[in-house]
């Protein structure tokens, strides 16, 4: 009889019940951007039909947002009824607000809610900005100079702020970021993120391939088909080179070597083939390529907070400064250690990742000193997590840097001047490449024209209960759009036919939002609300890339489009 075990196995821990909760998200955006999220506070400046701000809410009060505020003046109404699902029979007569934020609440019982019963005017007049994460703001607030107001003030803060439309069929939603938003963890395609050096591979790596390799034509099938097709690239290239004057081109060899290392698989064996092979002549395109910096990281290093970094820079700029520091050293980036799959064995791959995870720890060990020796030098006394300097040695060929711009709420009096005269032309007559149909551009202009002759209906009416409804019913409504349309492409200065056309399907779509009215309907709101919280999310978890920086929506086309204004 076998002696009775002395120790009890430990209990396996499985995932808590947050865990569970959040478990498809998590693998989204991980748990440092669950805790961005679960920090965050969103203001929402609700107005018009007010179901665009309220479907966005759901979106991120069901992944975790920590809190929210909705500022809304309304009551609820009868229409109201009929396009917002977070209100019910009830609620008629109470503050739309209080309703919707009760509602929400009932989607998710860890976040918090508040609302706040106030004109929007009244509450920036009033209120401190800045103890919000991110801002949305809801058009048509029915006054462009309200609206320019909460633009700068988050213009002013470096404060994330969406601006949103929708409008029947159409919607628009345009974001403005601070002047400078970095992003390290972009998310990009894995196969794109593999940086194996198999061209300049540094001595441990080609001394163990050599070790591993040396000879390789006495293996048995067993152990020749199962060589890592990473050692078996670097051993033929040491072969070719041998024959080649010690020299690999990228550009002319690449063929000629793929049925080179074709040639040495053994097909006389059970299989009738080796996989190993296989995988070496599938990954020799990609991974025979020289180490290279990407534009997108050779531009941050001249920005002048990398090259001057001071006591109060952010840490991602003295990171990047430290990054510089190794790429003039080493004409390199910090390797980022990750191994593909592979046919081998698991000694042989095991050993592989080792090699190049100590790597790229040296490498990374080497950026964290750097850091180190600049916060002396500029006397930080609270050092950078050791975590954020590897996270962002890992993803360094991908980090991006988006210059944020300053919304345009009102082309006709700032934004769109005589230098954007030519991007204009192009946006309004050029073709939709997907659908080949006419471009989105001018729905965006229509809505700024709705916006115009709101606007100017409050400032002559500002007691009308419903002033939208009233407004877009009025006689003369479609007028005011159709001369604020007008003004725009006469702004154009351009004789094109193409223009011409431009201009009739810009008032064809003015006519659509007229009929609207202020009326949402729920389906392309709801829509839209995904869209723009996919794009809150990627703001507060600093992870994969915002739109840049307005979108636009055809619910009758089904068709979206992206411009950067």
């Amino acid at each position: 009889m076998a002696p009775p075990i002395a120790t009890t196995p430990p209990v396996l821990q499985g995932p808590s019940a947050k865990e569970k909760k959040y478990d498809r998200q998590l693998r989204l955006w991980g748990a440092n951007g669950q805790q961005a999220l679960e920090s965050s506070h969103i203001l929402l400046l609700n107005s018009g039909a007010g179901v665009v701000g309220v479907e966005t809410l759901k979106n991120l009060v069901l992944p975790g947002t920590g809190t929210f505020t909705i500022v809304d003046e309304a009551v609820v109404c009868e229409e109201d009824l009929g396009v917002n699902f977070f209100l019910e029979q009830s609620s008629l007569g109470k503050s739309r607000g209080e309703e919707c934020c009760r509602l929400l609440l009932e989607l998710n019982p860890e976040v918090k809610g508040f609302h706040i019963q106030k004109t929007i005017a009244d509450f920036v007049k009033r209120s401190d900005l800045s103890q919000y994460t991110l801002i949305i703001l809801v058009a048509p607030v029915g006054s462009l100079d309200v609206a320019s107001e909460v633009s700068q003030i988050a213009w002013d803060l470096r404060q994330p702020l969406i601006y949103v439309h929708s409008v029947g069929f159409y919607s628009h939603t345009s974001v403005q970021l601070p002047p400078s938003f970095p992003i390290v963890d972009t998310h990009p395609d894995p196969p794109s993120t593999q940086d194996l050096r198999l061209l300049q591979p540094w001595s441990e790596l080609l001394a163990y391939a050599k070790t591993q390799t040396a000879d390789l034509e006495a293996f048995s099938d067993h152990d020749h088909g199962h060589v890592p097709w990473i050692l078996l690239l670097l051993h033929y290239l040491e072969k070719w080179k041998e024959s080649h004057n010690g020299e690999f081109s990228v550009r002319d060899d690449k063929k000629a070597f793929r049925e080179f290392v074709g040639s040495h698989a053994r097909t006389d064996n059970a299989e009738g083939g080796e996989e190993n092979y296989d995988e070496a002549l599938t990954a020799a395109n990609r991974a025979l390529t020289l180490p290279t910096i990407p534009s997108d990281l050779k531009s941050l290093l001249l920005e002048e907070e990398c090259q001057i970094p001071r006591n109060s820079s952010a840490n991602f700029w003295l990171i990047v400064n430290a990054i510089s520091t190794f790429i003039k050293k080493h004409s390199l980036l910090p390797l980022p250690g990750t191994v593909p799959d592979m046919k081998s064995q698991s000694k042989d791959y095991i050993a592989l990742q080792s090699l190049y995870r100590q790597k790229s720890q040296q490498d990374i060990s080497e950026v964290t000193s750097n850091v180190r020796a600049l916060e002396h030098a500029l006397n930080r006394h609270i050092p950078i997590p050791d975590a954020e300097i590897s996270a962002f040695c890992k993803n360094a060929a991908f980090v991006k840097l988006i210059h944020g711009r300053k919304l345009i709420i009102n082309p006709l009096k700032h934004g769109w001047n005589d230098n954007s005269i030519t991007t204009i032309i192009e946006h309004t007559t050029t073709m939709n490449f997907v659908s080949g149909k006419p471009s989105l551009f001018p729905i965006l202009i229509a809505l700024y024209g709705f916006d115009s002759a709101i606007a100017a209906a409050a400032s002559v009416r500002p007691e009308s209960n419903n002033l939208l409804a009233a407004a877009s019913a009025s006689p003369g409504f479609f007028t005011l759009m159709e001369t604020y349309i007008r003004d725009v492409f006469g702004k154009l200065d351009s004789t094109s036919e193409d223009l011409d056309e431009a201009l009739q399907h810009t008032l064809n779509i003015a006519r659509e939002i007229q009929r609207s009215g202020p009326g949402e309907l729920h389906n392309i709101s709801s829509l839209t609300g995904g869209m723009i919280a996919q794009e809150v999310i990627k703001i507060i978890t600093k992870q994969y890339v915002p739109v840049d920086n307005c979108l636009v929506f055809d619910g009758i086309e089904s068709a979206s489009a992206v411009y950067r204004l």
